[in-house]
């Protein structure tokens, strides 16, 4: 129940007060997102860690000037590969035999099929594709910030291009997702904080298929 309780508990921050949140807290959400689940174990994306104040102030000027983005402690900002190219593909797949010490045969084949798929497809096709697996450490990153009792901001209201020009993502053939500062509430000045959580009733939200 734990877990349940923190994310109860948390919500998209609307103030922050600028206090540092510990290098250990920050530590552990990183590696809980590090531990996300994504396809074929690719973990096609990259998770940019911004601590410098100039440069979450630039930021903040694409980001719909969100004052959440220059006072929180840390802005993390996911990254997606811009396309599946055969050398990423494959140093994944080489850095799995590297680790588990062999080599499976069912495993090539899969190594195979992937590279004959992913790198003809459209890279548009396979941005989406990459953006949608950060997507899912993104959302277990704010699992465990609520877990560590640190407030988040998931935010997608920002220039894209503009971010990406900015951090030089895309020399490094990479383009942002979604952003996610880190920090504490400012409950003085915070709209949201104390109303009411607003969720679909189980009801509607699920079907069961028996």
């Amino acid at each position: 129940m734990e877990l349940i309780d923190r994310l109860k508990w948390r919500y998209a921050a609307k103030a922050m007060n600028g206090q540092k949140v510990s290098q250990e807290k920050v530590d552990r959400i990183i590696e809980a997102a590090s531990l996300a689940p994504t396809s074929s174990g690719l973990q096609p994306f990259e998770i940019m860690v911004i601590t410098n104040q100039e440069i979450k102030e630039k930021i903040r000027e694409i980001g719909w000037k969100q004052s959440v983005i220059t006072d929180c402690s840390h802005l993390l900002v996911f990254a997606a590969w811009d396309n599946y190219t055969a050398e990423r593909i494959n140093k994944v797949f080489d850095l799995t035999n590297e680790i588990r010490g062999f080599k499976n045969e069912g495993f090539e084949n899969y190594r195979q099929m992937l590279l004959g798929l992913y790198p003809q497809r459209d890279p548009e096709v396979n941005f989406q594709h990459a953006a949608r697996q950060a997507y899912i450490s993104f959302s277990q990153a704010i699992a465990a910030a609520a877990f560590e009792e640190v407030d988040s901001t998931p935010i997608e209201g920002f220039d894209e291009n503009a971010l990406d020009e900015i951090l030089g993502l895309r020399a490094k053939g990479l383009r942002s997702c979604v952003i996610l500062p880190l920090g504490y509430r400012d409950a003085a000045n915070d709209w949201l904080v104390n109303l009411a959580k607003v969720r679909k009733s189980k009801e509607e939200l699920v079907t069961l298929i028996d």
